[in-house]
């Protein structure tokens, strides 16, 4: 009798024990899932508030502000919570919707440089996350970002329920067939490779020599 209390015991000590690492350990997710989102919420705020003020200056101090980075970092940290937390994650959607909509705003006001002697030149990318080749196209624009200093990538994931997106999306035709970019206001789907892209926008900089084939 004794032996079939101690094995009960045991199992009970044992699946409390279990119970309590995994109650402790998703906390902890949960947490960190909050920081990084509390913290990404601030400076989406105070993207957003550089908007307001950069649509009032002029093109000099445009190309000059900091906005530009921020966004990338932002996309980086976005990125890393998607990693982390998981692509379906409610918070983590939440905060890509919002990082879209300050991404729709930046390519209006990029487009607002009419009168400017050197521009960003932008593309806008949308993608979904069961995709092969829009991880490949991925891997091209962020390879032509990282040699083409004056080139803007916008990247949109096609299935968040945004409005400002969709409308963005049907303003260039852009339907289900992924990946699709939009390069000087004409749209084109399937994968394009590097060379392709680079025939596409011929006054594009090089910043470094080297390149290679995607």
């Amino acid at each position: 009798m004794k032996k079939y209390l101690y094995a009960f015991l045991i199992t009970a000590l044992i699946f409390v024990t279990a119970l309590y690492i995994g109650n402790f350990f998703s906390d902890r997710k949960i947490q960190e899932l909050k920081d990084a989102g509390n913290k990404i919420s601030i400076d989406i705020l105070s993207s957003e508030t550089q908007f307001a003020l950069l649509g009032e200056i002029s093109c000099p101090d445009i190309k000059n502000s900091t906005l530009s980075k921020e966004m990338d970092d932002l996309g980086e940290k976005i990125n890393y919570s998607q990693e982390k937390f998981g692509v379906d994650n409610s918070e983590v959607l939440d905060l890509k919707k919002y990082y879209s909509i300050l991404e729709i705003k930046d390519y209006i006001l990029t487009k607002k440089l009419k009168d400017c002697e050197e521009k960003p030149i932008p593309i806008l990318y949308f993608y979904e996350s069961d995709c092969p080749d829009c991880d490949r196209e991925g891997y091209v624009l962020t390879y032509l970002r990282e040699h083409y200093p004056e080139l803007r990538v916008y990247s949109f994931d096609y299935n968040l329920d945004v409005s400002a997106l969709k409308t963005l999306a049907s303003v260039y035709g852009i339907g289900k067939k992924l990946p699709a970019i939009v390069i000087k206001n004409k749209p084109y789907t399937g994968f394009q490779t590097i060379e392709e892209i680079k025939k596409l926008l011929p006054e594009l900089r090089e910043a470094s020599s080297t390149t290679q084939t995607l």
